[in-house]
């Protein structure tokens, strides 16, 4: 038996910790959710009162058992990583082992058996090691960084505070799955317009800066021959890009880090986030994929045990927006003060009048979270018509953009063939 401190919420939303005697991490869980509490910490002052259970789990498995890497122990910062598709399929598969009813560190160690890649060992060897030792999940992805974000630890966190691990780890790899197939489908709206567009730009590109000087050159050596303006300044970029090709090179990379130092800057990152909300057509498919991700996210927090507060302050990092991100913070300020969640979502402006509507009405009726998840699955089919529109959007501008510029590029080849012609026929 050991002593087990908790803290958790109790139904009206106040602190409350204290201590049980349990034999298990289990029990005392179960003790502390019989009380009438949510928990949101649970630790042992006695680690040694857990080992038996994790020789039972490491004799179950000893094959699995894989040193502590390296870095870790000396506490180096390149740590390996992995893309949001594989961490969602490693959760899926650790939410199914503990859903058949292996514990936790025996899951671990099956979904280690079958890791595939350089950085999936290496991951859940770290999280092993720290479970192992007493922690739990959460606070072991916290201590490894990314690829867990707030998110995903938050999530982990509810998980292990609400005893709901298996539902709770689903519902966190759906939402990572839907977070990877929104940037797929975005990815794939924008690909073949990019392509059009690099192929007449490169084409432009090679015919000012190799054909036209060839092609100009016999005409501009008559006597008394003056060329038209496109065709000067057509020459002239021609000659520019001849003669200081390096230096546009080191221009383009210097221009690249710049920007990346000045939007690095919250300031500077809050202007052109609120620019690019102002753009016709993109303006409104990030403003929908933000609300889309906001819904989704804060109803599978709060389904998942999450007080509303904490739920608010892990969803606004998965915006991706900084303007929307301060508009959480300023609700999230509201909400702490005392006031229901609609009303100052309302005030902000940023957010559609379904929304609110939606999360009134579950304040009132006290089922906000299914009626969140409800309404993120509308929110859903909203960006995909606003993505459909985006990509039929898209290809015309580029086009038209595309056309100004052959055309200045036609009217310099074609103006001083026309002008030749009238000289000679004159």
């Amino acid at each position: 038996m050991a002593n087990w401190r908790y803290e958790g919420l109790d139904r009206g939303g106040g602190s409350n910790s204290g201590t049980v005697i349990a034999p298990d991490r289990g029990t005392a869980m179960r003790m502390v959710l019989s009380r009438g509490l949510t928990p949101l910490r649970l630790e042992s002052d006695d680690l040694a009162a857990d080992a038996p259970t994790r020789r039972a789990e490491a004799a179950a498995a000893p094959e699995s058992k894989a040193p502590m890497p390296a870095w870790l122990r000396f506490g180096a910062t390149d740590r390996p990583t992995m893309k949001k598709a594989d961490l969602a399929n490693l959760i899926r598969e650790l939410a199914t082992a503990v859903e058949a009813g292996l514990p936790l560190m025996q899951a671990l160690r099956t979904v280690r058996r079958q890791a595939s890649g350089k950085s999936q060992p290496v991951i859940l060897d770290a999280l092993i090691e720290k479970v192992e030792a007493g922690q739990p999940l959460h606070e072991a992805m916290r201590a490894y960084g990314p690829p867990f974000d707030d998110m995903t630890i938050g999530m982990a966190r509810a998980a292990d505070a609400s005893g709901r691990m298996p539902e709770v780890l689903h519902q966190l790899a759906d939402l990572l799955d839907r977070a990877v197939e929104l940037r797929r489908e975005l990815v794939g709206a924008t690909i073949y317009p990019m392509i059009v567009a690099g192929l007449i730009l490169a084409s432009v590109v090679l015919l000012v800066t190799v054909i036209l000087p060839q092609l100009m050159a016999p005409i501009a050596s008559q006597p008394g021959m003056v060329l038209p303006l496109p065709t000067r300044i057509l020459l002239g970029f021609a000659a520019f890009m001849k003669t200081w090709w390096l230096l546009v090179i080191l221009a383009g990379a210097g221009a690249t880090i710049g920007w990346r130092r000045w939007i690095a800057q919250p300031a500077n990152r809050l202007r052109f986030d609120g620019l690019l909300l102002r753009v016709p057509v993109l303006g409104t498919l990030l403003r929908d994929v933000a609300v889309a991700r906001f819904t989704r996210t804060l109803g599978t927090l709060v389904s998942a045990g999450l007080p509303i507060l904490q739920s608010l302050r892990i969803t606004r990092d998965v915006l991706g927006n900084a303007v929307l991100t301060n508009a959480v913070d300023e609700v999230q300020e509201k909400v702490t003060t005392g006031q229901a969640l609609a009303e100052p979502l309302e005030r902000c402006g940023f957010f559609p009048p379904l929304l609110i509507q939606i999360v009134n009405i579950g304040e009132r009726s006290g089922r906000l979270e299914s009626m969140l998840l409800h309404a993120a699955s509308a929110f859903d089919r909203q960006v995909n018509t606003s993505i459909k529109i985006f990509t039929k959007a898209l290809p015309p501008v580029l086009l038209v953009f595309m056309a100004v510029i052959a055309g200045f590029v036609l009217a310099g080849i074609l103006l001083p063939l026309l002008q030749m012609q009238e000289a000679l026929g004159g």
